[in-house]
Order: structure tokens, then C-alpha cells, then sequence
């Protein structure tokens, strides 16, 4: 089993969705992959992973690997807002292991 930590950034986001369809999706996704079940995940450079979750405006939660079962969300989006999403997620994941 996996563990899977949020970042301010991801809880944030999650809270904010006014689907509440969308956010049951987005929270059987993290769930799926808990057990190791990643299903549409993609690296997008730079440790990062997408995890797509189809539904809706097309949900994307961004996560990197610490160790060998611990992944931290750090942040989510929708393809409208893919492109800076993923340039954020980089950059949060550069500065979070930069802390140590």
C-alpha cells in the first residue's frame, strides 16, 4: 500500500472544487492508487507525475515520489489550466526537496 500526503496547495484546491461528483472522482483516484493502481498517470518532467482523471473540465492532480511508498499531491488542476499547473508542480516539488 501506498501513502499519499497533500500539500496546502492540493488540499486547497480539492476543497475548493464545487463538483461534487468531480471531487468523489478525484478521491477514488487517490484511493485506486493507494492500492497501486495508478491508471492514466504520465510523467511530465522533473520527478513529476499527472494523474488524469476524466471527468468534468478533466481533472488533474500532480504528485512526486518521496521514498519508496510515500507520493506527496501537490497540487491539482483541470486541462483548461494544464500548462501552468504543471510548470507550479515542478516548481513546488524543486522547492520542497530543496527543504530536505
Amino acid at each position: 500500500m501506498f501513502v499519499f500526503e497533500q500539500t496546502q496547495a492540493f488540499t486547497h484546491w480539492l476543497l475548493s472544487l464545487k463538483d461534487p461528483q468531480g471531487k468523489t472522482r478525484v478521491l477514488a483516484r487517490i484511493r485506486a492508487a493507494q492500492l497501486g493502481r495508478f491508471g492514466d498517470c504520465e510523467p511530465v518532467g522533473e520527478g513529476v507525475y499527472e494523474m488524469r482523471i476524466h471527468r468534468g473540465p478533466g481533472y488533474r492532480g500532480y504528485f512526486s515520489r518521496r521514498g519508496t511508498v510515500i507520493y506527496l499531491l501537490l497540487i491539482g488542476g483541470d486541462k483548461r489550466t494544464q500548462r501552468r499547473d504543471i510548470q507550479r508542480a515542478r516548481q513546488l516539488a524543486h522547492d520542497l526537496k530543496s527543504e530536505g
